[in-house]
């Protein structure tokens, strides 16, 4: 019986030189970081690591760096969403190949008005059929302009293969219907820091939070907090945490994000068009914010 997924997990960003081609030793670098931190694992292509953007070629070459860096009692997740059934299956398997211990999968949205509950759950019933390794749900109604209903990720929580879900809406009333189908064969996982201590007061049973790149002591002393009913520190170290989440994560996005980590020590770098780089102004409101909020390492 396969286990549910759980921890705390960084979506990583994907490190580009300034011709725009990717610069796998400041990605090596920031993994090799991002363990060290103590989170969980990573998460390789994923929306913080401009998934939508990258070639082929350059997934595999990221999953095969991630796997030579991550140390195997570490979970390497890649995010092997794609339009195309098929396609999403063949990078499961590419994943698989080069270590990945699972995928994340979000659901297609090209065609998001025929994305009904019976073409979902064909699409993630074949996928999980077909992948040598587990897969994680992901619901990312920001991007994918609808959600996965809760019933569902119930049915598709009883798949042998289908071990967890990633929720990144934010939407606690929705959340709670995903717990449902929690089970110790599926666990629910939040991609929302900004209400990272209410989804853990919930039951969810981990993150994979882009707030965890940056600011990964921070991140972690809200799970521990939650974890000992620390009740008046949870909500302080969340507090601190809550502008980083829905400023630099939520609305000025992976520019910002990349931003955040060359405050703190970390590769940042470009972002890849057509995307643009922070601003001045923004740049410096993610130093402004990363500071009132006494995230280690910054000046």
């Amino acid at each position: 019986m396969t286990s549910a997924i759980k921890g705390i997990f960084g979506p990583v960003i994907t490190t580009f030189d300034g011709r725009g081609e990717l610069d796998l030793d400041a990605f090596g670098v920031n993994l090799r970081a991002h363990i060290a931190a103590g989170l969980d694992g990573v998460v390789v292509a994923g929306s913080t690591g401009e998934a939508a953007l990258l070639e082929e070629g350059e997934r595999q070459r990221l999953v095969e760096m991630a796997r030579s860096v991550v140390p195997t009692s570490a979970q390497l997740i890649i995010g092997t969403g794609a339009e195309s059934t098929k396609a999403c299956v063949r990078r499961c398997r590419e994943a698989a190949e080069r270590g990945a211990n699972a995928c994340l999968v979000v659901a297609p949205h090209y065609y998001s008005s025929a994305m009904n509950v019976a073409a979902l759950q064909g699409h993630y019933e074949r996928v999980a059929d077909e992948s040598p390794i587990p897969i994680l749900l992901y619901n990312i109604p920001k991007y994918m302009h609808f959600k996965l209903e809760p019933e569902l990720v119930v049915r598709l929580s009883e798949h042998e293969n289908i071990v967890g879900m990633k929720d990144s809406s934010g939407d606690l009333d929705t959340l709670a219907r995903y717990l449902l189908a929690q089970s110790p064969t599926f666990g629910v996982i939040t991609g929302h820091a900004g209400t990272w201590l209410k989804a853990l007061n919930m039951g969810v049973v981990g993150g994979i939070l882009a707030a965890a790149l940056f600011a990964p002591e921070l991140t972690l002393e809200v799970a521990r907090h939650a974890s000992n009913r620390r009740e008046p520190e949870g909500s302080e170290a969340q507090r601190r945490l809550l502008p980083l989440a829905l400023e630099i994560v939520g609305r000025m996005g992976v520019p910002a994000v990349k931003v955040a980590m060359e405050c703190v020590g970390l590769r940042g770098g470009p972002v890849r068009m057509p995307l643009r780089d922070c601003s001045p102004p923004d740049a410096a409101l993610v130093a402004e914010l990363l500071r009132e909020a006494s995230v280690a390492g910054v000046a």
